[in-house]
């Protein structure tokens, strides 16, 4: 009877509710990154696109996409390459020799400071004024030139022009090595000195170190910096533009007048331009995000 009292409780035991889903409010502290990828990622580039395909009058065309292979617009894109391949490789290797001084290099850690906060002030400094800048320190008036001319010494002459090819890659690389110096300092620091006691111990020298072990350790995240240096350069606008007046026909240049010229307008090329920058672009994200991931795994 007991047996059955005690089943006759357990029957009318009632039955355990479901329990309700959570709701993760932290999505809301990554709200706003969504919200902004969508209005100014997400949304440009479909229209970039749709635009691409259309004519002025807005029905189909393949013709933008066609014009992209013409020899004016393919020497635009080479010489927008030329810029980002000289200076993401100048300022790779300079900030990389910076950065190696001032982490391994045995200088005094105020140096560091002071190097790490130019470097993320010189790194976010372009646009027109730092054209500005280097129009007042650089250009044929400017604080330099006239010290220089004082002393005898006149650039101009000898060949040097601030509003040319190598002007404008000098100009970049006032916020390109700033950028590799912050973003390689952090590899430089995660190589353990148990690596080059094992190397010392071995009999190898500072050389071998870095031939063996050092370099290749460091040669993706090396390479991934340069690519995003690449980027960087690549799609660079207003400093080109108020430095060179837009005598050098760059990419973003060439955008600009398709798209606000008076004379150059042509709203479908310009967005097909825009295109090809932005398949160019994201291949260099995609290459840094690889290399930077294959790196991380050494330097964990």
């Amino acid at each position: 009877m007991g047996s059955g009292m005690k089943s006759k409780q357990q029957g009318d035991a009632p039955l355990a509710r479901p329990s309700l889903p959570k709701i993760n409010w932290n999505w809301l502290g990554v709200m706003p990154f969504f919200l902004f990828a969508l209005l100014f990622l997400i949304l440009p580039a479909s229209s970039l696109f749709v635009g691409s395909f259309q004519d002025n009058q807005g029905q189909f065309t393949f013709n933008n996409i066609k014009n992209l292979f013409t020899p004016y617009i393919l020497n635009s894109y080479k010489l927008t390459i030329q810029v980002s391949l000289v200076t993401a490789v100048g300022g790779a290797l300079f900030g990389f020799l910076m950065a190696y001084a001032v982490t391994l290099g045995g200088l005094p850690r105020w140096l560091r400071t002071a190097l790490t906060t130019f470097s993320g002030v010189a790194s976010n400094f372009a646009g027109v004024p730092l054209a500005f800048a280097f129009i007042s320190t650089l250009g044929r008036v400017g604080l330099v030139t006239v010290i220089l001319k004082s002393l005898g010494i006149n650039i101009y002459q000898q060949g040097f022009n601030l509003y040319s090819f190598w002007g404008l890659c000098l100009t970049y690389m006032y916020f390109q090595f700033p950028l590799m110096v912050l973003i390689i300092s952090p590899s430089l620091d995660g190589l353990r000195r148990e690596w080059r006691e094992a190397c010392e111990n071995l009999g190898g020298s500072s050389w071998h170190y870095w031939r063996h072990v050092a370099l290749p350790i460091l040669t993706p995240a090396l390479i991934s910096t340069t690519i995003l240096l690449f980027g960087n350069s690549f799609g660079a606008y207003a400093t080109a533009y108020a430095l060179t007046g837009g005598s050098l026909n760059l990419v973003p240049i060439i955008i600009g007048a398709q798209i606000r010229g008076d004379v150059l307008h042509d709203t479908g090329l310009g967005y097909a331009l825009a295109l090809g920058m932005v398949v160019i672009m994201g291949a260099s994200i995609l290459g840094y995000t690889v290399l930077q991931n294959r790196a991380s795994r050494w330097l964990r």
